[in-house]
């Protein structure tokens, strides 16, 4: 039977969860543990277990932009400074935890917090949570499956050439840094997918695409190709121009992980990025 579940999209570790922490598989009615050989016609029930809400995310009442919410997701923009979960730096005003009080305050079954897709803590833009366990695993597995699509927004510095490229370069932690990462041999392999909208000498426009997810993925590949985005102070310089590094999670393309469904959010860009966008605009007329 476990064959057969992680077919479907489960993970092996959540269908472990599901037989030691309090869930249940069933075929045909009957108990059955998930090495059970099953054949065709059987009905199979999952009873996913229950929901653990992490104690060390505090409800927070700031508000979240909702772009798209149903029994299982909730997909939501999020603004520029504020961190994806809780750390020491930022225990308590991030995402996290203002999902937290939003699930506690319309009566979610449960308030645990499901983080699917991270982002920086100066990237604004979209951002995928689960409302259990079950969701969670298998949007889990939409990533790893690259069935879920991630489209952004970048602005970065420098003239890029007309059309479109792929960056394929490794990418791995740099030395004495936790945090931190650089093209290196050897590190994991990195696609990046963009297409430049408008170009001037300054800047460029890019509509970008992440074919892999790894941290600091699109910062550190435009790095490597001489063009940082801008206002990106770890990889590149800061700029007049905007407090950040100028990048959005513009569109998510996922699939309802229950129903089927296709879903396609987009994130509306925020105000500085708007002001950035239009002042390149300007600069190309000329």
């Amino acid at each position: 039977m476990e064959t057969f579940l992680t077919h479907l999209g489960l993970s092996r570790s959540f269908i472990s969860r599901t037989k030691f922490n309090g869930g249940a598989l069933f075929v045909n009615s009957h108990q059955r543990n998930s090495d059970y050989p099953i054949h065709p016609g059987d009905v199979i029930r999952l009873v996913a277990p229950p929901e653990r809400s992490a104690d060390n995310i505090i409800p927070s009442d700031l508000p979240i932009h909702v772009l798209y919410e149903d029994q299982d997701l909730l997909i939501v923009n999020k603004p520029p400074f504020v961190a994806s979960i809780p750390s020491p730096q930022h225990p308590r005003d991030t995402m996290a935890n203002r999902v937290k009080g939003y699930l506690h305050e319309i009566g979610n079954e449960s308030d645990a917090v499901h983080v699917v897709s991270r982002l920086d803590r100066d990237t604004s833009g979209v951002m995928l949570f689960a409302k259990h366990s079950l969701a969670h695993s298998l949007l889990d597995h939409q990533i790893q499956s690259k069935a879920m699509i991630k489209e952004y927004f970048a602005v970065v510095t420098g003239a890029l050439a007309p059309g479109s490229g792929l960056i394929d370069l490794p990418i791995d932690r740099a030395p004495d840094s936790l945090y931190a990462r650089m093209v290196k041999v050897g590190g994991k392999a990195s696609l990046t997918a963009y297409t430049v909208d408008t170009t001037t000498a300054q800047a460029s426009i890019v509509s970008v695409r992440l074919l892999t997810g790894r941290t600091h993925q699109i910062r550190v590949h435009f790095d490597a190709l001489g063009h940082p985005l801008v206002g990106d102070d770890l990889y590149g310089t800061t700029s007049p121009l905007i407090d950040r590094q100028a990048l959005h999670a513009h569109v998510l393309r996922l699939r309802q992980p229950l129903t089927g469904q296709n879903i396609m959010v987009t994130a509306p860009l925020p105000p500085d990025l708007c002001s950035l966008r239009a002042m390149v605009w300007r600069a190309a007329e000329k």
